[in-house]
């Protein structure tokens, strides 16, 4: 897992409210439709974002139950949602939910699925805690979807394979609706949503992979942390000579337990 310091966690913070991650949490609450007084599971919740949202949306009487095993990010979403009585966080995975059988209405994840080594024991999980009908959204990017423009194409190549490495899985999404089904759901739909910049934004996901990428570099060595640099000033070049291209799409797949 990536250390951040204090710079790297205001650029995360600016990207997650920034405008490309906020449509992705409008396209995430629109899937999953809170309702007062529902109790729903935030898997991998993060510093809080999506957890404060469907804390509003359920009321003070309901419940959302924000499940992250990092500390670090377990206390950003205190902080975050600490006046909020109507949400508790607690540590767990998403293979191994510490929740009772049936004793949730929903369930969401988003940008969790990529990072598992055991997807149907997750969606097993899933099933479990949620009760009969309830809804499952998952959110992940389909990595071949990225489109990064460079004028070095082997090096734009290399450094993204390096940064998959930090993945389980890239392609989710492509495999995930029938995964729902063999678990026992009922797949509703699956919703594509494209980031495409020509600028480079400081609250953009594009710059927040920049930098990401530019810190698993100097943390693992893949990439190679010369290179990393190299190509991050390039894509700056690029961006001031008002040539910069990015575009990755991510997908909401929603789902009901059978």
């Amino acid at each position: 897992m990536l250390q951040f310091d204090q710079g790297t966690a205001r650029l995360l913070d600016d990207a997650y409210q920034g405008s490309d991650v906020a449509k992705r949490r409008v396209a995430i609450l629109d899937a999953l439709a809170p309702l007062p007084a529902e109790r729903i599971l935030d898997i991998g919740c993060g510093p809080g974002l999506l957890t404060l949202e469907l804390a509003r949306a359920v009321g003070g009487n309901g419940e959302v139950i924000g499940l992250e095993p990092s500390i670090d990010m377990r206390e950003r979403a205190g902080r975050r949602c600490g006046e909020r009585a109507n949400v508790r966080l607690i540590d767990g995975r998403a293979n191994a939910l510490p929740l009772e059988d049936g004793s949730v209405d929903k369930a969401v994840a988003v940008q969790v699925f990529e990072y598992l080594d055991d997807i149907p024991g997750a969606l097993a999980e899933a099933r479990r805690v949620l009760r009969p009908g309830g809804r499952l959204v998952i959110g992940d990017n389909h990595w071949d979807s990225l489109v990064w423009h460079s004028d070095d194409g082997p090096r734009m190549a290399r450094v993204i394979a390096a940064w998959d490495g930090h993945l389980v899985e890239r392609a989710v999404p492509a495999f995930l609706p029938h995964l729902l089904r063999r678990a026992g759901f009922l797949v509703e739909r699956t919703t594509p949503l494209t980031c495409c910049d020509t600028v480079l934004r400081p609250d953009g996901v594009a710059n927040l992979l920049l930098h990401l990428i530019e810190v698993h570099a100097s943390q693992t060595g893949s990439p190679d942390l010369d290179e990393a640099k190299d190509w991050a000033a390039e894509q700056h070049r690029l961006a001031a000579e008002g040539r910069f291209f990015f575009a990755v799409t991510h997908f909401v797949v929603a789902a009901r337990r059978g």
